[in-house]
């Protein structure tokens, strides 16, 4: 009884026993139950691999899996994620399934050796707050971020192996997705996101030097063909300030379009 938390023993000789507390008998019993479930379903869901690993090969339609679920399908992602060992390649546009920079595994992953991130972004995508100044950082020699205006699919590929594709219902929701294993299905996807990525426009990057980090924000956002409304929603500024800050910059730059402000931009070092 010891043993489980149920009862101890007083100090002395003679064998006096007294009962543990039942919130924390029971909650010590209740707490030992639950890391039991959890090492049965991740061993569960180890077996499951290893028998769709196995299935594939008498039965090919097996070769494309359907997840539901918000839990189920962030853990396929996170799992993807950790089993990739040369590159990450993504389709990033919305709607997400979560907050775009809530994932935390994904700075883990990045940070492993070796493992390198292909991404490219719609400018919906770039237009979300904060995903310039917080989540793509291009300068970091794993990630390599292009843009394109628009994208067929959400979709991310770990290495050769196997691609994660979200599907949206009718209200917009990501509740279910794809699993595509190694098939010909995959080999075209491959080649699908290796065509868009050589017709996708690298992300400028800032550098250190000239204006401050709001303004250099500005500048990458103008040179990813934002349009004012989206600058304004991914900075969180009124329409009248966003216009007013992108008059004042043109002028500064002594430039009368974006272009030629991108191109002065650059000709300074600041992106």
């Amino acid at each position: 009884m010891t043993a489980e938390g149920m009862a101890s023993r007083a100090p002395g000789r003679a064998a006096v026993w007294f009962a543990s507390a039942p919130d924390v008998a029971i909650g010590s019993l209740v707490g030992r139950a639950e890391q039991d479930l959890v090492r049965v379903r991740s061993l569960m869901n180890e077996l499951m691999d290893s028998y769709r690993e196995a299935a594939r090969y008498t039965d090919p339609s097996l070769s494309v899996e359907v997840v539901r679920g918000h839990e189920e399908i962030s853990r396929r992602f996170e799992h993807l994620q950790t089993e990739a060992r040369h590159q990450i390649r993504g389709f990033d546009r919305p709607p997400y399934l979560d907050a775009p920079g809530t994932n935390h595994d994904r700075e883990a992953g990045r940070a492993r050796s070796g493992l390198t991130y292909r991404v490219i972004y719609t400018r919906a995508a770039l237009a979300w707050p904060g995903r310039l100044t917080q989540d793509i950082k291009p300068s970091q020699p794993f990630e390599h971020a292009r843009t394109r205006p628009t994208l067929p699919i959400k979709m991310v590929i770990s290495d050769d192996r196997q691609a994660l594709i979200p599907i949206r219902d009718p209200e917009e929701a990501l509740t279910t997705a794809y699993v595509i294993h190694p098939s010909s299905l995959l080999d075209a996807l491959i080649a699908l996101f290796e065509a868009e990525w050589r017709l996708a426009l690298p992300i400028p990057q800032a550098s250190g030097a000239g204006p401050d980090e709001e303004t250099r924000t500005l500048l990458l956002l103008l040179a990813s063909g934002q349009t004012d409304e989206a600058i304004a929603r991914a900075l969180g500024w009124s329409f009248r300030t966003t216009q007013r800050r992108v008059q004042a910059l043109m002028r500064s730059l002594d430039a009368t379009t974006r272009f030629q402000a991108g191109m002065e931009a650059r000709g300074r070092g600041w992106v």
